[in-house]
């Protein structure tokens, strides 16, 4: 089940939220835990991923509860927990990457068998992880409420795709926290919001790269290509975004301030400000328990070289098993340190110059991030570049003037609210009856969107 979809929104959120209201305060978490169990199990392919999730909820509280109570092993638990954590993931995620490359390697005949990623799996092991480790380094106490700690790692809005909350963030807010009408009606724009961002831009705009998908790298002419990789970023963007916005909505009908996840990181100059608005909280947890843990950049070039890198590697491989991430991580290290080295303040400094590079280097990225296979990768490039590229099948060059006709309202959309300029103008007027006027349209315009089919599952559950 997804939040952009009529079962959540007229039978399961409003089914949830009459129970959470209803019940006392001290049985709110219980509802949370138990509504989210059930949201999940509603999303998963094999019911015997249900069982895992909540072994692994069981399995970090325990272990939490052996750091505190054993100071002289907590090394050793800490140690158990991040393997078995991490062994779940590994397994499910890379398995079949791994022994495809070990057969490729070494003419080896290792079975690899199909496995099916359970959902949010990458979301709710760097949830316990970071638990762990910040009861290890005396950060935050062991939960001793097992309830409490269910619902705060299984809580619905930011189970299967964040933001990643880390468990000191919302520890007071799981034992008080503060239900207000005003805090439901703020939720509950916030959540249109994010619906709109999904469904009526990043759904729509998406059809583009659809449609240049089915016509085949081949057989597009350059301005299409061009036209092709900017509508996967809008609709990327719009689409994690749109995600964030209403969990954080949700979170916040619930009396919960979950951490903003993304800052307008299209408006940034350079890539290693883009990386501090985009996905902040998946930055940040990388930061905390990776980056700083190796010397951060307080040590010597050479190391803060290694540890960017380390960090890259590992940030491409979270996306995906597949090459094409791991060259997207190994390709972002190597943007992030011509910045850092050389071209990050000329950048900063001269912002049209940032603009301009920005423009060029957001898509680009993009693109091997977006297409696995390698062969069609360097297909696309060649079209992206024709002087560089070969000239494959013959190619309708005025391709793209259809495209352009059918979305370019979905690209004026994406640019106005790429920008910061929406956002200043809702917070002055949002308790204004023009806004909610506004939001009443965006809600049915969605709705009848989605009843009409123009709808996709979120990009990034298969992360």
């Amino acid at each position: 089940m997804v939040f952009s979809s009529l079962q959540f929104i007229f039978i399961f959120l409003p089914a949830f939220m009459i129970i959470y209201a209803a019940v006392p305060r001290r049985y709110k978490n219980l509802v949370i835990f138990a509504g989210s169990v059930i949201f999940y199990s509603l999303g998963v392919k094999k019911f015997v991923y249900i069982f895992l999730f909540l072994l692994t909820v069981l399995f970090n509280f325990i272990i939490a509860q052996f750091i505190e109570s054993f100071p002289r092993s907590k090394r050793l638990w800490l140690t158990i927990g991040i393997v078995f954590n991490f062994w779940w993931l590994i397994f499910f995620k890379y398995w079949g990457f791994g022994t495809e490359n070990i057969n490729s390697l070494f003419h080896a005949h290792l079975t690899v068998k199909d496995i099916i990623l359970p959902v949010g799996i990458s979301f709710y092991t760097f949830q316990n992880v970071s638990y762990i480790i910040d009861v290890y380094r005396k950060k935050t106490r062991a939960e001793n409420n097992f309830v409490n700690y269910g619902a705060y790692i299984s809580m619905f809005p930011q189970l299967i795709a964040g933001p990643i909350v880390t468990y000191s963030t919302v520890a007071e807010q799981l034992r008080r926290r503060v239900h207000s009408i005003h805090k439901v009606e703020d939720g509950l724009k916030i959540f249109t919001i994010g619906l709109g961002y999904k469904v009526i831009i990043a759904n729509q705009i998406g059809g583009l790269w659809k449609d240049v998908t089915m016509i085949g790298f081949e057989s597009i002419s350059s301005r299409l290509a061009w036209l092709g990789i900017f509508a996967y970023s809008f609709q990327l963007y719009f689409d994690f975004c749109g995600y964030s916005l209403m969990a954080i909505g949700l979170g916040k009908i619930m009396g919960f301030d979950l951490p903003r996840n993304f800052d307008h990181p299209y408006t940034s100059l350079t890539m290693t400000e883009f990386w501090r608005r985009w996905h902040i909280t998946l930055g940040t947890w990388f930061k905390d328990y990776i980056y700083f843990p190796l010397g951060g950049s307080r040590c010597s070039k050479g190391k803060m070289i290694r540890n960017t890198f380390v960090v890259w590697l590992f940030t491409g491989l979270w996306h995906g098993a597949s090459w094409n991430f791991v060259i997207w991580g190994l390709v972002l290290f190597g943007i992030l340190m011509a910045e850092k080295l050389w071209i990050g303040k000329f950048l900063n400094k001269y912002k049209i110059a940032g603009h301009a590079y920005m423009f060029l280097i957001i898509p680009l990225t993009w693109l091997i991030f977006a297409v696995t296979d390698l062969h069609q990768l360097g297909i696309y490039f060649g079209r992206l570049f024709p002087m560089f590229g070969s000239e494959g099948i013959a190619v309708n060059s005025g391709d793209y003037s259809e495209k352009w006709h059918q979305y370019s309202k979905f690209f004026i959309a994406g640019i106005i609210f790429s920008t910061k300029l929406p956002e200043i103008i809702y917070k002055k007027i949002k308790n204004s009856l023009i806004v909610d006027l506004l939001l009443l349209a965006v809600f049915w315009g969605a709705v009848y969107c989605m009843y009409k089919g123009m709808d996709d599952p979120f990009m990034y559950f298969r992360f």
